[in-house]
């Protein structure tokens, strides 16, 4: 019993570990060229986002908490806070509630996938860029993949999930117009977007 109570134990402390390791969310961009760092114990106003939105927008830090980008769906700015040369001009728009989500491709190190939702019933949609953090000396641009349409027909929601299989993710929009009630789930994997959605 003693021996099964420790097991049990480090588990829950490896999966604590594994947990605080991941810092990918510790700096937030937001509102009016404001931000917070949750690096430290105590976190800390940060006051040099060149990011002024009244709404929706995503950042993204590395494994350690160190800042890759951030954007408000419309523009994506490096972590010098200068907008990536091919970062402008997203179909997003920064007066969607949730314009923009950041994830990690699968399976890659250096691709980071950015999904962005336009105003509700604006011809936008949900639609993916991607930023290759190799390009630009390691600051990151977008690649070739930039505002390739997913769904037209979107309301200003969308997330990610993580797939029970701890590799891949789910996308998550809500429809808009006739189809309202319903929620598309598209699969991520290292090879991209499904094409097909999952109903409910």
């Amino acid at each position: 019993m003693k021996i099964k109570f420790t097991l049990i134990l480090l588990a829950c402390v490896i999966s604590h570990i594994s947990c605080i390791a991941q810092k990918e969310g510790n700096i937030w961009y937001f509102g009016n060229k404001a931000g917070v760092d949750f690096n430290q114990e105590t976190p800390t106003a940060l006051e040099d986002s060149k990011m002024n939105t009244a709404e929706g927008c995503a950042t993204i830090a590395d494994a350690q908490g160190k800042l890759l980008f951030y954007t408000d769906g419309t523009t994506v700015w490096d972590k010098n806070h200068d907008p990536m040369a091919n970062g402008q001009n997203l179909k997003g728009n920064s007066s969607s509630t949730q314009s923009a989500i950041v994830v990690r491709k699968p399976s890659s190190v250096f691709i980071y996938m950015v999904f962005t939702v336009d105003v509700i019933g604006s011809d936008g949609g949900l639609r993916l860029t991607e930023v290759d953090m190799r390009l630009n000396g390691g600051l990151g641009d977008v690649n070739a993949v930039k505002n390739n349409l997913i769904e037209n027909s979107t309301c200003e929601k969308v997330t990610v999930i993580s797939h029970k299989n701890e590799r891949d993710h789910w996308l998550i929009s809500q429809m808009y117009g006739q189809n309202k009630a319903r929620f598309h789930s598209y699969e991520i994997t290292s090879s991209g977007v499904s094409s097909l959605p999952v109903f409910s």
